[in-house]
């Protein structure tokens, strides 16, 4: 009977184990990077107003639709409207 020899390399000569370890490692090093990014460029403070900026945004964009209905709700309403009868002129 042989005798089942035993592999006695150190771990770290396997490539299994380096491709296990190198995911967590790649996840540190983007986090790393993010953070530098995140510290170089800083997000732009919102405005103290912007609620009261968006409510005339909102009106601007309601009174551009409206105008762009007008001639549309002429013709509606033109249509809609009776015609008032003439008088007819009797000779």
């Amino acid at each position: 009977m042989t005798q089942p020899t035993h592999d006695t390399q150190p771990w770290w000569q396997y490539g299994h184990v380096w491709l296990i370890i190198a995911g967590p490692a790649l996840v540190v090093v983007a986090g790393f990077v993010t953070l530098v990014i995140a510290i170089r460029v800083p997000d732009p403070v919102v405005a103290d107003d912007y609620y009261r900026r968006g409510l005339d945004i909102n009106k601007t964009l309601a009174a551009e639709k409206d105008l762009q209905l007008a001639p549309a709700m002429q013709a509606r309403n033109h249509v809609v409207t009776p015609k008032p009868e003439t008088p007819t002129k009797t000779p």
